[in-house]
């Protein structure tokens, strides 16, 4: 007999900020909430920033690694600064830097908004 026991494999949880467009019009409460963090991205370096983030090795990147969007450094700490009250990055500071990571279900969350609803 084998003491070795199979875990199942468990996804994390996506926790969408609401349903996909294609399946009921978005509460005001819903539709508030999500042009936030459409808001945060519609800004080109914003997005150059959440993407050096969110595809930076290991799932989160220092500041000193992803600074270097064509803007002084204040802008960068202005922009990573609204991308985190958007919801979409969390940090932690080690030592003087800053290690930026995206929200775990933030990337899935926002693509179940854009993808179709499943049909039964």
């Amino acid at each position: 007999m084998s003491n070795v026991k199979v875990l199942p494999i468990l996804e994390p949880e996506t926790e969408p900020c609401c349903p996909p467009l294609n399946e009921r019009p978005l509460t005001a409460e819903e539709a508030e909430r999500t042009a936030v963090m459409f808001k945060a991205l519609g800004d080109p370096v914003r997005l150059r920033l959440f993407s050096s983030v969110a595809s930076h090795e290991g799932g989160e990147a220092c500041v000193c690694d992803i600074s270097d969007v064509g803007v002084s450094q204040p802008t960068v700490s202005h922009h990573l600064k609204k991308l985190k009250e958007a919801g979409l990055l969390s940090s932690e500071r080690r030592g003087t830097w800053v290690y930026y990571r995206v929200e775990p279900t933030v990337l899935a969350a926002m693509g179940a908004l854009l993808t179709k609803a499943a049909t039964a």
